[in-house]
């Protein structure tokens, strides 16, 4: 049986995931959506082990572009 509090992290997680790939993996404008710090996204990011992760598109995207 799954505790609660292991329930609460993967909604958590799924959730963070969701607001990164919306605001294409932009930390400050998914934490502003979710409504939380830029610090605290980025503590949660790295409790949940979360990797940035790329679609072809996006990947072909960010290939182009000078960064």
């Amino acid at each position: 049986m799954v505790s609660l509090k292991d329930k609460v992290e993967e909604m958590e997680r799924e959730e963070i995931i969701r607001a990164l790939k919306e605001t294409g993996w932009v930390k400050a404008k998914a934490a502003r959506v979710l409504g939380i710090t830029e610090r605290m996204i980025g503590y949660k990011i790295r409790k949940y082990g979360i990797k940035i992760s790329l679609t072809g598109e996006e990947r072909d995207f960010f290939d182009k572009q000078d960064l």
